[in-house]
């Protein structure tokens, strides 16, 4: 399973060369508006260094892991709501995806033109958020309408629906990104199928330069995003395109020691894959033996037989059992056999909830 994250901003903020860097593609770059079209896609595997370790111990042939795919929509202008720029074709495209990074330009280049003039980075999220706000709020007038002659049926979802919509539509008017129970089954359910561009689950990548992601948070600029982003409850992931190219060049030990020297842990890539992963609340369960170690991704609370049609929809369709080592276990007993000697399986049924790091056989009959 892969997740796909949109970038969306401004024309000439970066996103395709941002796109490049952390997917290695090869979307076209240039300094006029509306460079990208038509939306570029590139796929890039999720690091996670428990698959090499899990490989090793099962002496396994091939390490598979997850994967992200990145898409580059155009750019967006003030009146894409009301069809300026690539308008509705903008809006669809946003939609398609799982999560949305907000790129915004911190960095000075008098080579690469503002389609404002200056370098503002919270006016230019402002920009972004008021369209996608403007788009919403056009589509839950339509759905109040619609309601209103259904709610005669005292139908309970249409009640539901009617009584979400005006509570979005009220916060939207406030500024305010639509802000629901998110445990709510049937919310979430009514939400999902409303479309809404402000719910969708969002973050700001700040595109900066070498500088600006060694000072992050620390100069007024970015000081004053970190504050815009929390306001409306997203996150800031800093990304130079720059460094990222220069770290997809080195081997994993020289990348090491170059992240050290810059003061952080983290390339922009696995920032902006783990902050994805927060948002959309997935967790990580593997597959290990002499074949193949492999990386699934569900979503947190995924009962057995559902995370087990992952691998195969046979194994959900026929499920009889899930046998389960978590990977702290697979690690201190070296390995799936030694620690089923250990006593450390444990045989689960239809009702288990899988948990992240869980390494799993299935049993099934079909």
């Amino acid at each position: 399973m892969s997740f796909s994250c949109g970038f969306v901003g401004l024309p000439n903020v970066g996103k395709s060369t941002l796109f490049n860097a952390l997917s290695k593609g090869s979307a076209e770059s240039a300094n006029f508006p509306f460079c990208t079209i038509e939306p570029n896609t590139g796929t890039v595997p999720v690091p996670d260094p428990r698959l090499k370790v899990l490989a090793d111990l099962e002496s396994s042939k091939e390490i598979i892991p997850s994967t992200l795919k990145f898409i580059d929509i155009a750019g967006l202008v003030k009146g894409a709501s009301e069809g300026q720029g690539l308008g509705n074709q903008f809006l669809g495209h946003i939609r398609s995806v799982d999560a949305v990074a907000h790129v915004v330009r911190v960095f000075e280049d008098p080579d690469v033109i503002h389609v404002d003039g200056k370098i503002n980075p919270v006016e230019d999220l402002e920009v972004i958020m008021t369209e996608l706000m403007l788009a919403d709020m056009e589509m839950l007038e339509r759905r109040l309408e619609k309601n209103k002659k259904l709610m005669r049926s005292n139908d309970p979802d249409i009640k539901l629906e009617m009584e979400l919509t005006q509570q979005f539509a009220k916060q939207l008017e406030n500024g305010q990104r639509p802000d629901f129970n998110r445990e709510d089954k049937r919310q979430q359910a009514v939400v999902k199928q409303l479309g809404l561009l402000t719910v969708m689950p969002a973050f700001i990548c700040a595109n900066v330069d070498e500088e600006n992601f060694r000072q992050f948070g620390k100069n007024d600029a970015t000081k004053e995003l970190i504050e815009y982003a929390a306001n409306h409850n997203m996150e800031v992931v800093p990304v130079c395109a720059k460094l990222e190219e220069e770290l997809s060049q080195l081997d994993p030990e020289e990348a090491e020691v170059f992240l050290e020297d810059l003061g952080v842990s983290e390339t922009g890539l696995t920032r902006v894959i783990h902050t994805g992963y927060r948002l959309l609340n997935y967790i990580t369960f593997f597959t290990a033996g002499p074949k193949e170690t492999r990386a699934w991704t569900v979503t947190k609370g995924t009962p057995a037989p559902e995370a087990s049609g992952k691998i195969h929809t046979d194994l959900c369709r026929g499920f009889i059992r899930m046998e389960v080592v978590s990977y702290d276990e697979m690690v201190t007993n070296g390995g799936w056999n030694k620690a089923q000697s250990a006593g450390k399986l444990r045989i689960e049924g239809k009702d288990y909830i899988v948990q992240d790091g869980d390494v799993i056989h299935v049993r099934f009959s079909v």
